[in-house]
């Protein structure tokens, strides 16, 4: 059962941890006109870009770095701990692990020193299970760091498990989220499905595999942000997802918005893995992160479908069709000059 309703009141300092990326710029942008003082957590080296518009404070720091979480959470009565490290690749792989545990910590340990009243930690699909192809997850069966695919995987499980154990044993007062796969504008970076939605619209996705993945509007997800502030239980996780696509339907999607003709061919993942041997090889060299990689190829051996039953019922979470979405991402993406 959703506990009582918490009310953001006027005049309330929120903290949203990477206010700067994807999902974190949508959750401030959903925070405004609420009468709240909104203060962002940004490195000094993240992009400014998506701030422009926003009436908050931004505070340069690293989540990792317990002084300053310290320094960002004074005075702070909510927290959405959205920051993370989403990439499925990197030259040194614990820079991902590092950064999405040690952030996790540094950040509640900081919450729970400066009293903050209520916390939506932003996990991922990632930490849950999920089966065959006519098989839709929930969020009854999490993952254990041993079973989880790459790296990115295991740091979201790992980091996930964390704040379980400060909520049990330390009344850590949080509420987990866990969205599938965002996409719309602001991508800045873009994530990894910004730049399949980038390359796919540039004609430069001849063919696919048999996967099969989520899709949720950015604006939705941080809706759903606001609703597990406000509505949710803390200790509950609580999937933000939106409708479930096979990769072939996206990318059909993505061709018909633009105007150009859907990839027909439906390649197998096997002979794909020494290209993506390759690719990974390469990328060591330039330090670019490589469209295709071997943990990406073993993701897409699942179907990866979800069901948001549990933030519809007891949020009252709602998403639009991924379609929307799509186009949405598309306009800005042109805007921004990813797309020629």
């Amino acid at each position: 059962m959703p506990q009582r309703q918490v009310l953001m009141e006027p005049g309330d300092r929120v903290l949203v941890t990477g206010g700067s990326g994807f999902v974190g710029s949508a959750v401030l942008r959903d925070l405004e006109g609420h009468g709240l003082k909104l203060r962002a957590l940004a490195r000094a080296s993240s992009s400014q870009a998506n701030f422009v518009g926003v009436d908050c404070e931004i505070v340069e720091g690293d989540m990792t770095r317990l002084d300053d979480m310290n320094r960002a959470l004074k005075g702070v009565r909510w927290l959405f701990h959205v920051a993370a490290d989403y990439r499925l690749w990197a030259r040194d792989p614990t820079e991902i692990l590092r950064a999405n545990l040690a952030g996790a910590e540094a950040v509640m340990e900081a919450a729970l020193a400066q009293g903050v009243e209520r916390i939506v930690y932003t996990s991922s699909v990632a930490t849950l299970r999920v089966g065959g192809p006519s098989t839709v997850a929930d969020e009854t069966a999490p993952l254990d760091p041993g079973e989880a695919v790459g790296i990115y995987k295991e740091s979201k499980v790992v980091a996930e498990r964390l704040v379980e154990r400060l909520i049990a044993e330390r009344g850590l007062p949080a509420v987990i989220v866990n969205p599938s796969t965002p996409i719309g504008p602001r991508d800045i970076k873009p994530t990894p499905t910004g730049r399949i939605i980038v390359e796919a619209a540039q004609g430069r996705v001849p063919a696919f595999v048999d996967t099969g993945l989520n899709l949720v509007h950015v604006d939705d997800v941080a809706r759903g942000h606001i609703l597990a502030m406000t509505r949710g239980q803390i200790g509950e996780r609580y999937i933000l997802g939106g409708q479930n696509a096979s990769l072939a339907e996206m990318l059909g999607e993505i061709a018909r918005i633009v105007g150009r003709r859907p990839p027909r061919v439906k390649l197998p993942r096997g002979p794909l893995y020494p290209l993506a041997w390759g690719a990974e090889a390469v990328a060591q060299i330039t330090g670019k992160e490589p469209f295709l990689t071997r943990d990406a190829l073993k993701m897409a051996s699942h179907h990866m479908f979800f069901t948001s039953a549990k933030a519809h019922a007891d949020l009252g979470y709602f998403a639009r069709p991924y379609g929307q979405a799509i186009a949405d991402a598309l306009a800005w993406f042109r805007t921004w000059g990813y797309i020629a």
